[in-house]
């Protein structure tokens, strides 16, 4: 079946008025029209291009503030959003998400066709585009690219539950016979067959995630990518992770901590943009990103925090909302003998206030949940009510559980804050008095996240409780519960084959009112068995200066500066 492959930015970002907080509803509105496609013909746009001319100026610098260092630039080997937020300017994949409907469309991959009822599918890809290093775009050289992902050994991957290569297709090539990955194949200079051992109804939306974006096979070799035998941000990364080779707007210069820089690419293939130098430079603390766009040392951050949201509004700085699109959980641990006992994960859930919790460290307008999958996706099950805040009952559980006052460890993140969980600490606090005063034993671990914490707590260890969160990057309720609860993770220790066989079953089923129902009942078993205790459906905002004139605000965070839009003559 055709579907449309034009592109546009969405009319009710196009222009962003001063002293006005505007919410991305549009668009979210639009990204939960995600469903199975079959295929899209015909050259089209850039993404993200106008028809209306913007005027240029020369050498325009933009710097962005954030809040935490990126954790590696290879988006293969990572899952964080800021590192996300660098590779996204740098590489691209072969699709990307139309800004207006919210599907996939066209990027690397000019049309695609789905062969064999969703188990092949053939991409024609975008003439005459190189990479940054000069190697021509080519079908050999995506091959080399899924190739690599699928060949990744454990010293390469680790377990792989950062890995989306293994959250989509569940194994690598040691585990060949657990894979949903097939092959690739160059059918000609300019198309790729792509072949799947199962259908996946979500396929398509899943190639718009940065980790899949392209990078150039000449570099990948010089830069040995698959050796980490270097280190960045307490981890250890390949020397290609720390200069990354795309097709994008923007060419990698360099990293320091606490600052990346970018430089425009002048042969882009798309709309090159008026930004000729990026930089985004973190600020770990709320005050310190507030104070810096105060005094016009950058032009933007992310996130706002509840604390500076009204200061903000009130010196008439422009603050753009994205609409819930990520969820914030408390992680726990079951290969902690203490949270392997399920009446003591329902007392923990019993104990947490998500109330005050939201009221109090969350921007205004962010839902509790007792679910994983947001309300706008089919799958949110309106049945589930979950474990709600119950002092009496958190205690009656605890007291009929096996627990006997261990000492359960409750990691947190420090120095860092995140769309998804803007004050980690004040949360953490929040959680921890009222375990406390349930009966339980909690030692507070804190870990700046730039320090390790992502591994700390995505890895073995004695982490009985530890806070996280997912930021949805396509609307599929696989990529919520599939990615936190398809594959075995050292994060949870979970054992649970029925549960991983239940979501495997739904990420293949045809759109419709089955796929619907079995994603239903996957919400009702998390409820009930409570592998981890979902908190919060944030809303997250970023504040510009007035110099600013636009801004490609996204749910997903598919942010790429190149479609930022300036005032005339700023530079």
């Amino acid at each position: 079946m055709p579907r449309p492959a034009g592109s546009s930015r969405n009319s009710a970002l196009r222009d962003v008025p001063r002293r006005k907080v505007l919410s991305s509803a549009a668009a979210m509105a639009a990204v939960v029209l995600f469903g199975a496609s079959a295929c899209t013909t015909g050259p089209v746009p850039a993404p993200g291009t106008t028809s209306a001319a913007t005027p240029k100026p020369a050498n325009a610098t933009f710097t962005f503030g954030t809040g935490s260092d990126p954790l590696s630039f290879d988006p293969a080997l990572v899952s964080d959003t800021e590192s996300y937020r660098v590779t996204r300017q740098v590489m691209e994949g072969l699709l990307t998400i139309d800004p207006v409907t919210g599907a996939p469309a066209p990027s690397l991959a000019l049309s695609w066709t789905e062969l064999e009822d969703g188990l092949a599918f053939t991409f024609t890809l975008r003439p005459g585009v190189s990479f940054h290093d000069g190697t021509p775009f080519d079908a050999a050289a995506v091959c080399t690219n899924f190739e690599r992902w699928y060949a990744m050994t454990a010293s390469t991957r680790g377990d792989g539950a950062t890995s989306m290569f293994k959250q989509v297709f569940r194994a690598f090539k040691d585990d060949a016979a657990n894979s949903l990955y097939d092959s690739c194949t160059a059918t000609g200079n300019l198309e790729v067959t792509l072949r799947l051992k199962m259908r996946l109804t979500g396929f398509l939306d899943a190639l718009t995630l940065p980790a899949f974006a392209i990078s150039s096979p000449t570099a990948l070799k010089a830069g040995t990518a698959d050796v980490l035998d270097h280190e960045y941000a307490a981890g250890k990364v390949s020397r290609y992770a720390l200069h990354p080779v795309g097709t994008g707007p923007f060419t990698f210069t360099q990293a320091t901590p606490g600052s990346v820089a970018l430089t425009a690419n002048p042969k882009y293939w798309g709309e090159k943009g008026q930004i000729t130098t990026l930089n985004f430079k973190t600020y770990e603390q709320p005050e310190t990103r507030l104070a810096a766009l105060e005094d016009g040392s950058i032009d933007g951050f992310d996130p706002v925090t509840p604390d500076n949201l009204d200061k903000l509004i009130k010196a008439g700085k422009q603050v753009l909302q994205r609409d819930p699109f990520s969820v914030m959980y408390l992680s726990l641990n079951q290969s902690v003998p203490a949270i392997a006992d399920q009446k003591v994960r329902e007392a923990i859930a019993a104990a947490i206030d998500k109330s005050t919790i939201v009221n109090n460290y969350f921007i205004a307008g962010t839902a509790t949940t007792a679910q994983f999958i947001p309300p706008k996706l089919s799958g949110f099950n309106n049945a589930v009510s979950g474990i709600g805040f119950d002092m009496a009952k958190a205690k009656s559980l605890l007291a009929a559980s096996s627990y006997k006052g261990e000492e359960l460890k409750f990691y947190y993140p420090t120095n860092a804050a995140r769309t998804y969980l803007p004050s980690p600490e004040k949360v953490y606090a929040q959680i921890a008095t009222g375990l406390t005063a349930a009966g339980f034993n909690i030692k507070p671990v804190p870990i700046p996240w730039n320090e390790g914490y992502v591994a700390a707590v995505t890895g073995k260890g004695d982490h009985a409780l530890s806070l996280l969160g997912w930021n949805g990057s396509y609307a599929d309720p696989d990529n919520f519960v599939g990615a936190l609860f398809g594959t075995p993770n050292a994060q949870l220790s979970m054992n649970d084959p029925q549960l991983v066989s239940k979501i495997t079953r739904a990420r293949s089923m045809p759109n419709g009112a089955e796929r619907v129902a079995a994603y239903e009942a996957i919400n009702q078993q998390l409820a009930e068995t409570v592998p981890a205790v979902p908190i919060a459906f944030p809303i997250s905002a970023i504040a510009l200066s007035d110099r600013v004139l636009s801004y490609p605000l996204s749910p997903v965070l598919n942010e790429v500066f190149n479609n930022v839009k300036l005032s005339p003559g700023t530079n």
